[in-house]
């Protein structure tokens, strides 16, 4: 899957830098975002197919930003994965309704995260 756009949305710094350094090893076309409208902006210029999406944002939430994307032409094939620090009980269930195709919660398994997005991009190219 070598070359996939993915955009990851995290507020986090530290996050932001793994999980970029982390794609972009395995040899993914990575662009990130540090809030809702950061990711806006990317978005105008920039396709991913796989988007990480932190749901503690600020501002803008990442599960309105999601539901935006969702309702939009332009962006509602990217798969939305959600990312939370903050796991509480439903909240796989709001990310879910919200119109995630996924969850993940923090912290982040480096060992097992490229092979969980790769499992996501699979997904898509089976829509």
């Amino acid at each position: 899957m070598a070359g996939e756009p993915i955009l990851i949305v995290d507020d986090n710094p530290v996050n932001l830098k793994l999980v970029r350094v982390l794609l972009a090893t395995e040899g993914y076309d990575v662009r990130t975002a540090a809030d809702a409208e950061e990711a806006l902006t990317v978005l105008q210029t920039f396709r991913p197919r796989l988007i990480l999406m932190d749901i503690q944002l600020p501002g803008m939430d990442g599960l309105e930003l999601t539901r935006r994307l969702k309702a939009d032409p332009a962006t509602r094939d990217a798969v939305v994965v959600a990312l939370t620090a903050y796991a509480m009980k439903g909240d796989e269930e709001r990310a879910l309704g919200a119109g995630c195709d996924g969850y993940i919660p923090k912290p982040i398994n480096t060992n097992l995260l490229p092979e969980i997005v790769a499992e996501y991009l699979t997904r898509v190219g089976a829509r």
